[in-house]
């Protein structure tokens, strides 16, 4: 998801960085190294729920609002 593949076009890396500090200002206690290893929505819905203590519910929808526009 944030993790970057290599070989990747030069704005598809800025559009991932400029995601990846976007979810940093979300959720202040998501370090980056923490977003790179997610691959995925259930991955950074899981690590949100873990550590807000959130409910599963809600942390889904905080996390798919986040999502809305966004192309990983």
């Amino acid at each position: 998801m944030f993790g970057f593949q290599g070989g990747e076009e030069a704005k598809t890396l800025l559009r991932k960085k400029q995601y990846l500090k976007d979810a940093q200002r979300r959720w202040h206690f998501l370090t980056h190294y923490d977003l790179s290893t997610i691959k995925t929505t259930g991955q950074l819905k899981n690590m949100i729920k873990v550590r807000t203590g959130l409910s599963e519910e809600q942390t889904t929808k905080d996390v798919d609002e986040w999502m809305q526009g966004k192309e990983f």
